[in-house]
């Protein structure tokens, strides 16, 4: 059949030149059908022709086939795609009904082009020069440019920020030379300002005309996607109140240097403020993140080039100093502490807020961040002990110490609980009668693990962390039974107990003393209160209704280690005190030292004045002994008359001396 013929049969079967065709995954026959009534025509095919078919995708395609029709084998254009997961679908012309054909590839163009331009995503085409072939509806959104103003023009120089377009054009001329298809993330200018585009690029073969290579760019603007992202990462590595990186970033910022390999060293600076939470406590914590803030700022601005800073928490900074050298992290140490010396105001109140810094080397203080931190933690800590406002380089002996308040740390909380501890009890002889009419009660340990320890080992310690209130608390309970023993056994003494500067900040500490005297049914007190120089400077006012409190219970006030603080005699003369006790560092020296001498005559003098009685600790010798009694000094304490002793050493001396008494 001639092609004219043709035609002229499927318009006579079909009632049209361009009958519609259907396939099936599961037949192996096409369909034929056209307008009205007009039945069907199945066409049986071979398995070529059924591959064919099958290769068909979801953009229309074209193929020719030979196919059986009306008892002759025509020869078939066919248009048409893939409609869904097993069906075909499209229209046939007749193979010399070019004009028919032609349509059908139109209309499938179109359709194609519709998705194009329609589709919800950014759709780009370009050639390997970089120039605009397709630019499509929501392209046209973004940008605010219709696509017949931007065709032959350079996407580059249109959209990419000038900094990307080297970046961009070494990227395109890459992918035209390997024609893999890759993914990019690039900025775009946009008529809303700048917007992240997630671009899926891949090559395609021209249809038509001369042999050439697209670029199809299909994007995505993931901007608020990586505006969230970046926030979360920010939240999760910033702090809020400065700004500063945090404790995780910083550290994630060092493990990266010590991994890399590439640096001979550098180094760690611990900051920490000084009395800031008194600052916080007086002006409210509002004044306190604005101090934060404003000290943040200055020590960042000492910072070189490299060096990084982040907040761990509270007042306390970390810094990473680039420098491998220790000059450059004692340098920058010395910078920040010259800028904190300047005052920080904020209404109308002006702060002083100098730092402790400690400060530790990579490698030599520690292999890892741990070890840094630590032994920087250490050193600032040592810096604090050294006056603040300073700096310190770790050290091994700062390790050692560490360990030893770790070590006590530990093991003087078992000591409380498991009565490791124990009262040692030292004479006060009377100098002109020898009597002993009192003892002072001094805190021993017991450790199963050290022995016997001295309280100049533990006591520092338990002032610093607290301890020394539970501590005082014990020896204020162990005193009144040993006072009620002794009782029991007619041994009638005074037993004085040191109450510290922190145990006084004890709310209940008069209450609880009055409620143990009760108990024991001692009341009046025989335990005296022996109170520090620093007691009585830091609150005069409370300090008196103290005194007055202790005093009612029948506790006398004696002040110890007179001449080592700082209260004047102004204030020694408006405390009701009972008892001045001379520090044993006036006592060694008197064999030789006439200004001491003088000096002790004169305190004696003035005790005597203000009727109190005077006590001398530390006495050792013969010559002691014989100044001291000529100068008017009422009681001493000392080696010469007997060293503390446990209780039951004390009663056996005690009852000895008394007896020694008796027959003299």
């Amino acid at each position: 059949m001639n092609n004219v013929g043709s035609t002229n049969a499927l318009f006579l079967h079909f009632g049209t030149r361009s009958p519609v065709w259907f396939f099936r995954d599961d037949s192996n026959t096409l369909q034929l059908s056209g307008d009205g009534e007009i039945t069907t025509r199945v066409v049986v095919l071979d398995q070529t022709q059924i591959a064919a078919i099958r290769r068909l995708k979801g953009v229309t395609g074209h193929l020719v086939l030979s196919l059986r029709l009306f008892d002759d084998v025509i020869k078939f254009h066919l248009v048409g795609r893939k409609i869904d997961e097993s069906t075909w679908s499209g229209t046939a012309a007749d193979y010399g009904d070019t004009e028919t054909v032609a349509r059908d590839l139109e209309n499938g163009l179109i359709f194609a082009e519709q998705v194009v331009s329609e589709v919800n995503s950014l759709v780009v085409i370009i050639d390997s020069q970089g120039k605009i072939k397709r630019f499509n509806n929501l392209c046209e959104e973004l940008t605010g440019l219709k696509e017949e103003d931007l065709l032959g023009k350079n996407a580059h120089d249109l959209f990419i920020p000038e900094g990307e377009h080297n970046a961009a054009r070494s990227n395109i001329n890459d992918f035209f030379k390997n024609g893999n298809a890759y993914q990019v993330e690039r900025p775009v200018n946009s008529r809303h300002g700048q917007r992240r585009i997630l671009w899926r690029n891949k090559l395609i073969e021209s249809g038509s005309g001369e042999p050439e290579r697209f670029l199809v760019c299909s994007g995505t603007d993931v901007t608020e996607e990586r505006t969230a992202k970046e926030k979360l990462v920010d939240l999760a590595t910033r702090d809020v109140l400065t700004g500063l990186l945090n404790r995780y970033a910083i550290q994630e910022f060092i493990n990266e240097a010590i991994e890399s390999g590439s640096t001979e060293g550098f180094g760690v600076l611990f900051l920490d403020l000084d009395n800031f939470k008194k600052v916080n406590d007086h002006y409210g914590h509002i004044v306190g993140d604005k101090l934060i803030q404003a000290a943040a700022q200055t020590i960042e601005s000492c910072l070189g080039e490299g060096n990084m800073m982040a907040r761990l928490g509270g007042d306390e900074f970390l810094i990473y100093s680039a420098d491998p050298a220790r000059r450059g992290a004692e340098s920058l140490a010395q910078r920040i502490l010259e800028k904190l010396y300047l005052p920080f105001s904020f209404d109308r109140a002006e702060i002083y807020s100098s730092c402790s810094i400690g400060i530790s080397m990579f490698p030599e203080h520690g292999k890892d961040i741990e070890q840094l931190v630590r032994s920087a933690d250490v050193a600032m800590y040592a810096a604090k002990d050294g006056g603040r406002n300073t700096y310190r380089f770790f050290s091994s002996d700062m390790d050692r110490k560490v360990g030893e308040y770790v070590w006590l740390d530990t093991n003087l909380r078992k000591a409380l609980s498991e009565n490791q501890l124990e009262l040692h009890y030292q004479p006060k002889q009377s100098l002109t009668s020898g009597e002993v009419k009192s003892v002072e009660a001094l805190v021993r340990w017991n450790s199963p693990e050290r022995g016997a320890i001295g309280p100049d080992q533990f006591i520092p310690y338990a002032e610093d962390c607290g301890l020394i209130k539970e501590i005082g608390f014990w020896v204020m309970e162990a005193a009144v039974a040993q006072a009620v023993e002794w009782k029991r056994k007619g041994i009638t003494l005074r037993i004085a107990i040191n109450v510290s500067a922190r145990q006084l900040q004890r709310p209940t500490l008069v209450r609880d003393f009055k409620e143990l005297l009760m108990k024991a049914d001692i009341l009046p007190s025989v335990i005296d209160i022996e109170l520090t120089e620093s007691c009585l400077v830091d609150d005069e006012e409370f300090a008196l209704k103290l005194i007055a409190e202790f005093k009612a219970l029948g506790s006398e006030v004696h002040l110890d280690d007179f001449g080592t603080g700082y209260s004047s005699l102004s204030q020694l003369s408006r405390m009701p005190l009972d008892v001045l006790k001379l520090d044993r560092s006036f006592i060694h020296c008197i064999d030789t030292d006439i200004k001491a001498q003088r000096l002790l005559r004169s305190i004696v003098a003035v005790a005597q004045e203000l009727h109190m009685k005077v006590v001398a600790e530390g006495i050792e010798s013969p010559s002691q002994f014989e100044f001291l009694t000529s100068i008017g000094v009422d009681y001493g304490q000392g080696y010469l008359f007997g060293r503390p002793m446990s209780a039951d050493v004390f009663e056996k001396w005690y009852l000895r001396t008394q007896k020694e008494k008796a027959n003299f």
